[in-house]
């Protein structure tokens, strides 16, 4: 007698024939049953007894217990909560200060230009946009190859960045030259391109889609917040300090503004616990036992349309090719605008602040601190609002109609006290806007191949807006910078449209796989083709 090989259809049939369960369908699993030691009825043996089909029956019952899907009904909310609040004290102080230290490296340069660095590198014209640009452009090569190389070599990659801007950055503080310079912000562009989105992406493996907008909303929004508060603060009383040696002015802004990155996060101490303790995936994690790391698995298992048990699918061109959908194009382009936009105005607010009176340079310093922390707390109460409402879309409208306003008043008035509250307005935008064109992206990409080229498209290739937003605020154009905030005018209103041209598109999407117009999908795939069509399974639902 010959193994036969049983195939467990119960899902897929109650699929075919329930339309109300749709979102609840799975792919059929096959599984080996050994039936030789069961006798066969109509055999030469002799026909099989009742004892012997409440073995066979009993056998498969429980290989169908082992392959049942887990759903959300079946996890015990409590167990969850617990989960939950470990998962935020482990994962969220950590990536929250690893990303306002990231931010803070990369708009240091503002600061220090007000406090005397063109000059003492003896820099002329566009130099110092030369510079930025270059940044820029090598933050935006690297972001993708940066994901797919930390989804191989996993935290231990987000370590070796972190420890790399941290310590590049501290050493800019002995710069003696342009050329010096150039070759800091080439290293510092490619150490930090892949921070933002290996933080994106790990978050995503941590946490169920609902609960991923108020994480990164917290930390991607609270990073370029704090850190520019604490930057325009920690400049200002820098430049209070006497000189130490060589380290004069702009100097001490970046010796000790990196200096304390060094030593709050890029330590050995602080590069063992992204080695050990929060991996890529909670699956092995050492910091959660097995019970919750099986929680934890099943937990993102619920909101997946495959179910693989938390193992990853293997890194093809393919997957690589279909993770450019029309959604992460649409949303690699609203970060563009929302970039050439937040990072023109970050780069050079100290600048902007400079043309609205006759302040010293340590005022200027700290009139950047208010903005920032008006939009540090606008940006925690805007994620927790989108996770309440479970809508993406209308959050971004909002907070880009502020950016719109606030340009609009920059333009129509030349009253320094109006100026400066369209700052804040510009800045607000900025903070939450960007975050959530990286969550909506994300939030719609699977699998986890898609979603980790996502989460560093968006970011990365958006990062085409920071070059463009350096030559926005350009020496001649000052001090009023009217041609840079009328082409941000222009760019922010026509992302208004792009955002409701997108939530149309998920809605119509949504409906046509709720009326099975995309079930032929599945005509003729085998499991594999099945597991590996992600977003475009007719079962997925675009998160609008």
């Amino acid at each position: 007698m010959v193994d036969r090989v049983v195939r467990s259809q119960c899902q897929f049939a109650g699929y075919l024939t329930t339309g109300a369960s749709r979102r609840s369908f799975t792919y059929p699993s096959y599984s080996i049953v050994d039936l030789s030691k069961y006798t066969m009825a109509g055999s030469p043996a002799e026909p099989i007894d009742e004892l012997e089909k409440g073995a066979a029956v009993e056998e498969l019952s429980q290989m169908a217990s082992s392959t049942k899907e887990i759903s959300v009904e079946e996890i015990d909310p409590v167990a969850e909560a617990r989960l939950l609040r470990k998962l935020d004290w482990i994962i969220m102080p950590m990536f929250t200060a690893i990303y306002v230290c990231n931010f803070i490296d990369r708009t240091s340069i503002g600061n220090a230009r007000v406090a005397g660095l063109e000059t003492d590198l003896g820099m002329e014209g566009f130099q110092l946009n030369y510079a930025l640009t270059i940044f820029y452009v090598c933050y935006m090569l690297s972001d993708i190859p940066s994901n797919l190389l930390l989804k191989r070599f996993g935290s231990k990659w987000l370590a070796f960045l972190v420890v790399g801007f941290g310590v590049i950055s501290m050493g800019s503080a002995f710069l003696t030259s342009y050329t010096g310079l150039i070759i800091s912000r080439v290293f510092l562009g490619l150490m930090e391109g892949g921070t933002l989105s290996a933080l994106v992406y790990i978050i995503s493996r941590y946490y169920r889609r609902h609960e991923v907008v108020v994480r990164v909303g917290i930390f991607f929004g609270l990073g370029p917040s704090v850190s520019g508060a604490f930057g325009g603060l920690l400049a200002s009383g820098l430049l209070k300090v006497a000189d130490m040696g060589r380290v004069k002015t702009w100097r001490k802004i970046f010796l000790v503004e990196g200096r304390s990155i060094f030593l709050r996060i890029i330590t050995t101490i602080f590069g063992i616990i992204l080695f050990f303790i929060v991996p890529e995936d909670p699956s092995k994690s050492k910091l959660l036992t097995e019970a919750e790391r099986k929680l934890a698995i099943a937990r993102i298992e619920a909101d997946q349309v495959v179910k693989n048990q938390g193992k990853k699918e293997e890194t093809t061109w393919r997957l690589v090719y279909r993770s450019f959908s029309f959604i992460t194009v649409a949303c690699t382009f609203g970060f563009i605008i929302i970039n050439m936009s937040f990072q023109g105005l970050s780069l050079f607010l100290p600048s902007v602040i400079r043309s609205l009176g006759n302040y010293t340079t340590v005022e200027v310093q700290l009139r950047t601190v208010p903005p920032y922390l008006v939009s540090a707390l606008w940006a925690v109460g805007n994620a927790w609002i989108s996770a309440r409402i479970r809508r993406r879309w209308l959050p971004l409208l909002w907070n880009t109609l502020f950016g719109v306003i606030g340009y609009a008043i920059s333009i129509s008035t030349q009253n320094a006290h109006a100026r400066y509250a369209a700052c804040f307005l510009i800045i607000i935008a900025g903070a939450v806007v960007g975050p959530m064109w990286v969550i909506w992206g994300t939030d719609n990409a699977a699998p986890d191949t898609m979603r980790a080229v996502v989460s560093g498209a968006i970011p990365g290739v958006g990062a085409i807006g920071a070059v463009m937003a350096v030559w926005t605020y350009v020496p001649t154009d000052a001090p009023h910078y009217r041609r840079g905030n009328l082409g941000n005018l222009s760019t922010m209103s026509f992302m208004t449209v792009l955002i409701v041209i997108i939530a149309l598109y998920i809605r119509n999407e949504n409906q046509k796989r709720e009326r099975g117009e995309r079930d032929g999908r599945l005509v003729g795939k085998t499991e594999k083709e099945l597991q590996d069509l992600g977003y475009l399974h007719p079962q997925f639902r675009y998160q609008i």
